[in-house]
């Protein structure tokens, strides 16, 4: 403990007057939470410690850290919000309130409760109004979930199933993709406990002989990029994790013979130039599979997320996945929009505000929940916000980010509902395909028009997005056609 708490004052970003206030948030916290126990037996300060170390390993900024220290301190001790306030200032006591109204959340266990979806709400607004609100939780609810051997078996499973539909979602959506699979393995454990051992006996020899592989390999190609004269600043193997193993079998028939990146290498290069010039050296000396070569440099994914990605056939013809990005890239496909604490000069919550596209999404979530939040709006956020994402290009070249399995017609509702009402076709990368058809990362999406709008009631048994159901039902209900649709036709 003593460790983690010299590790914390000793940030050499921090300013002597943060040092200070770190080391006096933990010793007002270890007061407050004086004779209070875990369910594992060990003094309750040791959570609060460890959530402030996590956002600190993240590179979070001061404030953070102090508002990590205190983050229980109103809710299960004598000590308010106003005290907090007084001794530490408004902007941390407006973060550890934020934390606090969010643990608050109703523990019903079913999330399709009217007052857990209202207490979710909440949480989504405090995130629109402070990022750090909801990235101090994340790494509260790894910690807890890190350590729920101690909890009874009905609290694993609620948490287990609340991470896996609500929390990894949000973390995946702000870029934290290694915090995105570290709660969905925790949590894949409790929730799904057969399917987990049954992954585990097929895969643990299988993953231990491809890491062993991959590093008996990784010299040679290290070798042949630095003879082009290109700085390598790191070459590893990354193993993939569980929940997202289990997924991509599930589509394979849960064969993992089937499954190529089951551990994968990474090369850390200087630049961008570099980056596609080590591209090249690896495809002079090792064959690429066709189809399975990614450019999310110039096309990132929805989540911010940058590399290129490559499969190729190595020694003894076996296939592995390369993934290749710069140092900033790294940073930011682990740590996520917590990464721009690290770049930035000021450190502060500004950044937030001057990264609008990668928190847009959050915006448009607190738009759409001005209304009451019910279970049905809570089935809709899943969908639209926090369900898996692609991207799509209109022909102009402009992006459009979509949930997984978005057709034609949600993408045409996206553009404006004027063009959705009027979709008489689609090209997809100048081919003809049905409406229908489930668009894919990086397609080119071109809607045929028709002269006249003339949606079809049939579009709402395969549209995926929420948006596109409005909009169908809004222009029945103004056109006379069906005054209950809306009512009648609740498709999901």
């Amino acid at each position: 403990m003593i460790d983690t708490l010299q590790k914390l004052i000793s940030n050499p970003k921090y300013s002597e007057e943060e040092k200070a206030m770190v080391l006096q948030a933990f010793e007002y916290a270890q007061k407050a939470h004086f004779g209070q126990k875990r369910k594992s037996g060990e003094d309750y300060i040791t959570h609060p410690l460890r959530v402030a170390e996590i956002l600190s390993e993240w590179n979070l900024d001061a404030p953070t850290i102090i508002a990590a220290l205190l983050h229980d301190v109103a809710e299960d001790t004598d000590f308010t919000i106003e005290k907090i306030k007084k001794d530490f200032g408004k902007e941390i006591a407006t973060l550890v309130e934020g934390v606090t109204k969010l643990r608050k959340i109703v523990r019903t266990g079913d999330l399709e409760d009217p007052t857990h979806a209202a207490s979710l709400k909440k949480m989504f607004f405090a995130m629109a109004e402070d990022i750090r609100v909801i990235i101090i939780k994340l790494a509260d609810r790894l910690h807890n979930i890190s350590t729920m051997e101690f909890m009874a078996p009905e609290d694993q499973q609620r948490i287990s199933m609340e991470t896996l539909e609500i929390y990894a979602p949000i973390a995946e959506r702000l870029g934290m993709g290694n915090l995105k699979g570290d709660l969905e393995d925790l949590a894949f454990k409790y929730a799904q406990p057969e399917e987990y051992n049954w992954l585990i006996r097929q895969i643990q020899d299988k993953r231990t002989n491809r890491k062993k592989y991959i590093d008996e390999i990784m010299p040679e190609v290290k070798k042949r990029v630095l003879l082009a004269g290109i700085k390598v600043i790191n070459i590893d193997s990354r193993v993939k994790h569980l929940y997202s193993l289990y997924r991509k079998l599930l589509k394979y028939d849960k064969d993992p013979n089937r499954v190529y990146d089951l551990v994968a290498m990474r090369i850390i290069v200087p630049d961008i130039k570099s980056c596609y010039e080590t591209m090249g050296i690896v495809h002079k000396h090792y064959k690429p599979l066709p189809g399975l070569i990614k450019d999310y440099i110039s096309f990132p994914k929805p989540t911010g997320y940058q590399s290129l990605h490559t499969t190729v056939f190595c020694e003894g013809g076996k296939l592995v996945e390369i993934q290749i990005r710069t140092p900033e890239m790294h940073d930011y496909a682990d740590k996520g929009i917590a990464a721009h604490w690290l770049y930035s000069e000021s450190g502060k919550k500004d950044v937030f505000k001057t990264n609008p596209k990668e928190v847009q999404w959050i915006i448009e979530l607190r738009n759409f929940l001005r209304g009451v939040m019910t279970g049905e709006t809570l089935d809709q956020v899943k969908s639209d916000f926090l369900k898996s994402r692609i991207f799509v290009f209109t022909p102009q070249g402009q992006i459009k980010d979509l949930p997984r399995g978005a057709t034609p017609i949600d993408f045409a509702y996206s553009v404006h509902a004027g063009l959705g009402n009027r979709v008489k076709g689609a090209r997809v990368n100048d081919k003809m395909v049905p409406i229908d058809y489930e668009l894919r990362n990086g397609e080119v999406v071109d809607i045929i028009r028709g002269k006249n709008p003339k949606p079809s009631r049939d579009w709402l048994r395969f549209v995926k997005t929420n948006e596109a159901k409005r909009k169908i039902r809004s222009w029945f209900r103004n056109n006379d056609e069906d005054k209950d649709l809306g009512k009648k036709d609740k498709i999901k």
